[in-house]
């Protein structure tokens, strides 16, 4: 649909509606003699919202001749129009409405989009109401109205998510919501360096993580099993050492413009790219593509196993703080975002004398870049630059813990990523197909159950930046599987990132969760029936 240009007098606006829901013969613009059936009620929303109100007898329905109109600033209005615009193409492809986007004119647009609301809604914080008149959505930001958006969406029945043209009705049950999320880090991270994921299937990943109002995405970009990102300045990182992958199967590699791609499209969903270049262990992709990067000079084989903790960078060489320079400052330069995370986990083969040496360096190669740095939590064993971010994968043991609470004694934020509760590629029980059990076997509640603000003893409230679930890739090489583990527990992960501590409650959510298995199906997600659901 051609977006249509601001008018300079309303006449011109309602002509220019009116020309444009004309232009579709085959839809009836003319009202129904027979009543639309009664809207069912709302569904349950995942993330729960901060509030939620029932309007009784306020029901609306979408019509083929609504009109969503969009009310922002100059500054904004590419930005919130990019919204609206994503909104209706889904709905056109289902409903076969035009569903023209323009301007906010009374008594015109019944769908309303507006990011002139209080600056005390926060960056992601929105309005949500349906009443008889249509619906609103009024956020501070674009990315706020982003948010609302996605809630729409949950609020419309499943079949509006399918690929293709659906029979209506179109109900939507009178509802007021006001909503802003507990945490500012909500992610998810997933691994395309033990398996490669091509930009396509990570796009997918986007699609399905963006629905439940993440905003990282965790990209783990390189590690024994491969280098996926281009580094111009040392181009055998992905040539030679991206070639394979677990198994021994071809690998892949991201060119700048294959990442960009996935940068741009992220962003449309709201999503800030995280890449992470994980050192000094977990490196023996770059070993093997260059034999200088080692202590004695002789370059291994390419690693297509799955054990971990044996390889390092050579801490004593200069050679390694030239080579993190380039290849930070060309990832810093193809990622907008403001945080690169240098993994730092794992490190077996590196002496403890030599990681206090080499994190600061490495994060003083980072920080030469203006971004802030992430690391695993066994950064915060290490003096840590302002501004970072430690990531707890910690078990409930006590050493996990303490590293957790020696990151934020510096400053540093955590978040949680507990490997026993918020890793998605551990089996749900004995009988998971794929996936790994060395932390344990986390069920559907395992994964929800539990309050990130009091996980770790003795950690300031205050220093939890938010949640991320990730998904490593070791046993998981297509995107079945990846959904297969992300889904059903990645909502919940969502969930503990955004909802506030009170609305969390294993019984309450594990309802509101049977209510998604229909749109899955509608949009061809393999998820995991788990028993313990009633999916309806």
């Amino acid at each position: 649909m051609t977006r249509l240009a601001r008018p300079r007098r309303r006449v011109s606006l309602v002509g220019l509606v009116s020309a444009a829901l004309l232009a579709t013969p085959l839809i009836a613009i003319t009202t129904p003699a027979t009543a639309q059936p009664a809207a069912a009620p709302a569904p349950a929303l995942i993330p729960k919202p901060t509030s939620q109100q029932a309007l009784a007898g306020q029901d609306y329905s979408l019509k083929p001749w609504s009109v969503v109109g969009v009310a922002t600033s100059s500054k904004e209005r590419r930005a919130a129009q990019k919204v609206a615009e994503q909104l209706t193409s889904q709905l056109r492809r289902t409903t076969g409405y035009p569903l023209p986007v323009v301007p906010v004119v009374a008594g015109v647009t019944d769908i309303r989009l507006s990011t002139n609301g209080p600056s005390s809604l926060g960056a992601e914080g929105y309005q949500l109401r349906v009443d008889r008149k249509g619906v609103s959505i009024t956020a501070a930001t674009p990315e706020g109205l982003y948010r609302g958006v996605t809630t729409l969406r949950q609020l419309l029945p499943a079949k509006a998510d399918a690929r293709t043209r659906q029979a209506g009705p179109w109900n939507l049950a009178g509802t007021a919501i006001a909503d802003s999320p507990r945490y500012g880090y909500r992610g998810a991270m997933l691994d395309v360096s033990r398996h490669f994921f091509s930009v396509a299937e990570v796009k997918r990943y986007i699609d399905l993580a963006s629905l439940y109002k993440l905003n990282k995405l965790h990209l783990h970009l390189a590690d024994d099993q491969g280098w996926r990102i281009q580094v111009d300045s040392w181009p055998r990182l992905t040539t030679y050492g991206g070639s394979l992958e677990v198994n021994g199967t071809p690998g892949g590699s991201y060119s700048k413009a294959d990442f960009a791609e996935i940068v741009r499209y992220a962003s449309d969903h709201y999503l800030q790219v995280i890449p992470e270049i994980d050192t000094p262990g977990h490196t023996n992709a770059a070993l093997a593509s260059y034999a200088q990067l080692n202590c004695d000079g002789i370059a291994p084989p390419l690693y297509t196993g799955t054990d971990v903790g044996f390889s390092s960078l050579c801490v004593a060489k200069q050679l390694t703080y030239d080579f993190l320079g380039d290849v930070f400052r060309e990832v810093a330069q193809q990622t907008p975002g403001d945080i690169i995370h240098l993994g730092g986990d794992e490190a077996h083969s590196t002496p403890h004398s030599d990681y206090q040496t080499f994190v600061p360096k490495a994060a003083a190669a980072v920080t030469k870049q203006h971004k802030r740095v992430m690391g695993w939590q066994e950064i915060g064993d290490t003096v840590l630059p302002a501004g970072s971010i430690a990531q707890y994968w910690g078990t409930d043991d006590a050493g996990s813990q303490e590293l957790a609470r020696k990151a934020a004694a510096q400053g540093a934020k955590v978040v949680m990523s507990p490997a026993n509760r918020a890793y998605l590629d551990m089996k749900y029980d004995d009988s998971t197909p794929y996936g790994q059990d060395w932390a344990g076997l986390v069920d559907v509640k395992t994964a929800y159950d539990w309050n990130p603000s009091t996980l770790v003893p003795n950690l300031p409230e205050n220093a939890v930046a938010g949640v991320e679930a990730p998904l490593w890739t070791e046993t998981l090489d297509d995107v079945d599987k990846l959904e297969y583990m992300a889904f059903p527990r990645l909502p919940g992960i969502a969930e503990l990132g955004w909802s506030q501590a009170s609305a969390l409650d294993w019984t309450a959510y594990k309802d509101r969760l049977g209510g998604q298995a229909s749109r899955w199906d509608a949009l061809s997600v393999n998820f995991y029936r788990a028993p313990e659901i009633n999916w309806r």
